[in-house]
């Protein structure tokens, strides 16, 4: 297993919540040296702990304000049709395929809450092999850094 320090923490920490930010605000932020803050990230990238550098719409800004998960339950026979056919929905943004009371979350956006219960109604429960659905509207969101939770090695 590889050696984490507080430094590394906290670079993932920060990379987590502004992904693009430039190595000398990250140094100046951290207060440790560029040429450190470099290495580290790029020691991050070759082992493995970053895979990828995201980008986060404001899908509000595009017009679609209403966000929306459905719980799916499906027949497992047509599971690869089923995840087609959510995938040419133009409002889904992100299925997942989990255990327990559902077999599958869709995430969706929509342009207003009549939008949401006509996706709903006349897309997502038409798609054959749905068994049940439970739509849940996101109410609030906050995103947490769970990175700095973490606990080092050397804090045990």
């Amino acid at each position: 297993m590889v050696k984490f320090d507080q430094i590394d923490l906290r670079i993932l920490s920060e990379l987590s919540n502004e992904a693009n930010i430039s190595i000398p605000k990250l140094s100046e932020k951290m207060n440790v040296n560029m040429s450190v803050v470099y290495s580290r990230i790029k020691r991050l990238i070759d082992k493995g702990f970053i895979k990828k550098y995201t980008l986060e719409i404001n899908e509000e800004l595009l017009g679609y304000p209403v966000r929306a998960i459905i719980g799916c339950n499906i027949d497992s026979k047509q599971r690869k049709d089923i995840i087609n056919n959510i995938s040419s929905i133009e409002e889904a943004r992100e299925i997942i395929e989990i255990t327990g009371r559902f077999d599958l979350l869709i995430w969706l956006s929509a342009k207003s809450l009549k939008d949401l219960h006509s996706l709903v109604s006349e897309k997502v429960a038409q798609i054959e092999g749905l068994t049940h659905t439970e739509t849940f509207i996101e109410m609030n969101r906050k995103k947490l850094s769970y990175i700095t939770k973490i606990q080092t090695d050397g804090d045990q």
